[in-house]
């Protein structure tokens, strides 16, 4: 079978400009009461969510010294906690005002590729769809080109280590990687699941799929 080829650079950014205006579309008949709605990041809101890919979309230097510096060192707590003193001071129709005008953007922090934007925007537009009850398309393309980068990538998310001896699989877009027991869902699943995320019960199959799930269940 053909390996499908890589996307370049121009064309990430373009996928990033489809998911941006995506979300935003997604977002721009939300009621009020549903910005606060919980997302699928532990502690953040739908709006602390859409604050953070406003964020992301243009950083600057300065802006992440003095936000590291506030969060005594902690990138991650850098991250949540500007992002949601940032929602906290908009309107959701700010926020969506705010989100139209990223199109175009092709800003990246420090240490992040343009692959890492697609691949936020992707997984979180998903943090927010889920728990609205939305159902959300992950572009093939889009989807393949984030979970190389998750597969391939240490931090955040570690990937590789953490599922060593499984094997996954995307059967949607014929994406897999890793070596064991098979889990496989579609793209989003796997992204969600690789990301930190909990798939809803009985999307991810495969012979592995019931022996990590009980690994990793908090209940026992």
């Amino acid at each position: 079978m053909t390996e499908p080829k890589s996307m370049c650079a121009e064309q990430i950014w373009c996928a990033v400009d489809i998911e941006r205006v995506s979300v935003a579309e997604m977002l721009q008949n939300l009621p009020e009461r549903d910005w606060d709605h919980t997302s699928l990041c532990d502690g953040w809101r739908v709006r602390d969510v859409a604050a953070h890919l406003v964020l992301s979309a243009r950083p600057t230097i300065g802006w992440l010294l003095l936000n590291l510096a506030r969060a005594r060192g902690s990138l991650n707590r850098a991250i949540r906690d500007t992002a949601i003193r940032h929602a906290d001071t908009r309107t959701g129709a700010q926020l969506l005002s705010e989100l139209r005008a990223t199109a175009g953007a092709r800003a990246t922090p420090a240490g992040t590729t343009p692959q890492d934007r697609l691949m936020d925007l992707l997984v979180h537009g998903q943090d927010i769809a889920i728990p609205l009850g939305i159902a959300r398309t992950v572009p093939a393309a889009a989807a393949r080109s984030a979970l190389d980068r998750i597969w391939h990538t240490g931090a955040p998310f570690h990937a590789r280590r953490k599922f060593d001896g499984y094997r996954l699989a995307a059967t949607d877009i014929g994406w897999v990687a890793g070596a064991g027991p098979v889990i496989e869902g579609s793209a989003t699943d796997v992204l969600l699941v690789l990301t930190g995320r909990e798939p809803a019960a009985g999307r991810l199959t495969g012979d592995g799929a019931l022996r990590w799930t009980a690994r990793h269940d908090p209940s026992r």
